[in-house]
């Protein structure tokens, strides 16, 4: 019986140690972006089709005070409220931090410290960006104005506050996989990155599981407000039936075909668009065009 005991006390040491070093955090990378001069300019455009401001601007900042990342937006969601903290070049934001930790928040969702992020912060999305363009917002990034305002800690009940399990979260669902596989042209293949990756479209408007997951094979097919709060559209074709021009349109003037005008939270999308070049606009327009199209299901009762 002792022999069991102690067998099976191993297999459960093994299983733990196994465990803890699969749900490990990505290591930081020294030589992030090595030999790349970083660009402020171009890191502007990258902070536009991210939407970095959207989220981390202080709650109804007017438009002057927009590029002030003090943080403080609520995301309620089942699992808790998650605040969105202050990002701005102080000693309360991301003052203290260099250029590798920066890449590492944004790709891995890990922070300086070592902890995993909560996937509230859509580093899922933003994995695959291209080492220059992390760069390049990092430089923008320390050009804007500073806030002494702390980041407000998340209210997240247990178990969900235990950090580590959010790298077993990551192995299930961090997937760098595209939802659209074949870009057959440069266009497509542009539009592809800013819905996928910058703008991290499918973070919204893809429905989730019941661990927070993004249903993939339901790729921008609308989805419930995490809020309880009414629905994210579906923006396949299957729903979307607007023209290309008609999407170009919308994406600059926030006017719908109907001269309807955009609200909620989508006017902040709009206005990032408009300060994109106008073949960015065009390029998300041919790509919301070109993947299926999916069909909501009917509503229940």
């Amino acid at each position: 019986m002792r022999r069991l005991a102690l067998g099976g006390l191993a297999c459960v040491l093994l299983g733990a140690g196994a465990a803890w070093a699969l749900t490990r955090p990505a290591g930081l990378d020294p030589d992030y972006a090595s030999g790349h001069s970083p660009d402020p300019a171009a890191g502007e455009l990258v902070f536009y089709a991210a939407g970095c401001a959207s989220c981390h601007a202080a709650p109804e900042a007017p438009a002057e005070a927009r590029l002030v990342l003090a943080g403080g937006e609520a995301f309620a969601s089942e699992f808790g409220t998650f605040y969105a903290p202050n990002i701005s070049p102080s000693a309360a934001g991301i003052g203290g931090w260099n250029l590798p930790e920066f890449a590492r928040a944004v790709t891995a969702g890990v922070s300086p410290g070592g902890q995993h992020y909560y996937p509230a912060f859509p580093y899922t999305a933003y994995q695959r960006m291209a080492p220059a363009e992390v760069a390049d917002l990092w430089a923008f990034m320390q050009s804007l104005p500073e806030s002494d305002m702390p980041s407000r800690p998340h209210e997240v009940g247990f178990p969900f506050n235990i950090r580590r399990s959010l790298g077993g979260w990551k192995l299930l669902f961090m997937s760098d996989d595209w939802a659209l596989e074949e870009v057959p042209d440069a266009e497509l293949e542009r539009g592809r990155h800013l819905v996928e990756v910058l703008g991290h479209c499918g973070e919204c408007h893809t429905p989730r599981n019941a661990l927070g997951g993004l249903e993939r094979d339901q790729w921008l097919a609308g989805a419930p407000n995490p809020s309880g709060k009414g629905r994210i559209p579906n923006i396949t074709p299957a729903a979307l039936d607007w023209s290309e021009a008609d999407l170009v349109y919308y994406f600059e003037s926030g006017l719908t075909p109907d001269y309807d005008s955009v609200g909620g939270s989508m006017a902040a999308v709009v206005s990032n668009l408009a300060k994109l070049p106008e073949a960015d606009r065009v390029a998300i327009a041919a790509y919301l065009k070109a993947i299926p199209g999916i069909a909501e299901p009917a509503p229940e009762g």
